[in-house]
């Protein structure tokens, strides 16, 4: 049974509750709660090692809690079987390397492994799976080329198809658009909007906060570890959270054409400096 989020009656994917977590002796995680809406394409932002990725990986069981746990549909996600949770939730790392020659559908079709097993082998449902994720990210037309002959941005709509191969109603992106130009960042974010208008649970790490203002329905600010915000871009991206959290004195107006909120920065805020919050 799904967890019910408490906003509004929302269903919640996944659910953090009380979540520890960090590396060895380092903890970057200290009780921090979050609910992950179905249905919803939620962005998490905050300074660099902030604990964004650390949150991700806490969601998809890369890494274990030191304390609290991660629900996924309600259900306790380290008692789930591992091919359970690969059916159900599907990570796009933060550095991702294909093999050396890989084609296309080869890499593509990886996504495919939580549902087979050593008897079923490759099935028709297998081959369209592939071929639907193919499409849906602009790449069938590449399918017979070497990954490591693509631009970067039809590499990361690669490796997203590879991920929509195995079908999974949620999906986790951890920085998507590192290192691509904007023409390239916009392509990305625009195919990951159309996934969540289909229906899947997106969660992404972004750095662009004007980004993930734009095509997030709601956002997680991060900072230290802990959640500073949760909500919509509308409510959460304010010029006290930008100076609380980014120490960025900014300027928040918005767009003229869709109404979302967009960020202006002017100057590193001031240590207790009066936030100018006449214009947000």
């Amino acid at each position: 049974m799904m967890a019910r989020d408490e906003r509004e009656g929302a269903v919640s994917a996944l659910e953090a509750r009380g979540l520890g977590a960090g590396y060895g002796d380092r903890g970057v995680l200290d009780g921090l709660d979050v609910r992950i809406a179905e249905g919803e394409f939620t962005a998490i932002v905050g300074p660099n090692a902030c604990g964004k990725s650390t949150l991700l990986r806490s969601l998809a069981r890369l890494l274990p809690a030191s304390a609290g746990s991660v629900l996924l549909d309600g259900r306790d996600i380290r008692r789930l079987p591992t091919r359970d949770v690969a059916r159900r939730l599907g990570l796009l790392p933060q550095t991702s390397i294909a093999p050396d020659g890989i084609t296309v559908f080869d890499l593509v079709a990886r996504g495919r492994f939580p549902h087979q097993s050593v008897l079923s082998g490759w099935s028709r449902r297998d081959e369209e799976a592939v071929r639907t994720a193919m499409r849906e990210t602009d790449v069938e037309a590449l399918a017979s080329r070497p990954v490591d002959e693509l631009s970067g941005g039809q590499r990361q709509r690669v490796w997203i198809a590879m991920v929509l191969a195995q079908q999974t109603p949620t999906v986790l992106l951890d920085e998507p658009t590192t290192f691509l130009d904007i023409g390239h960042q916009l392509e990305v974010l625009d195919l990951v909007s159309r996934l969540r208008d289909e229906g899947r649970t997106v969660v992404a790490v972004l750095h662009e906060i004007n980004h993930a203002a734009r095509y997030a329905t709601d956002l997680i600010v991060m900072r230290d570890g802990v959640v500073v915000a949760q909500g919509p871009p509308a409510d959460v991206l304010t010029a006290e959270t930008m100076a609380d959290v980014f120490g960025v004195d900014a300027r928040i107006i918005a767009d003229p054409d869709t109404g979302v909120p967009v960020m202006l920065p002017r100057a590193v805020a001031r240590r207790g400096a009066q936030v100018d919050t006449s214009a947000r």
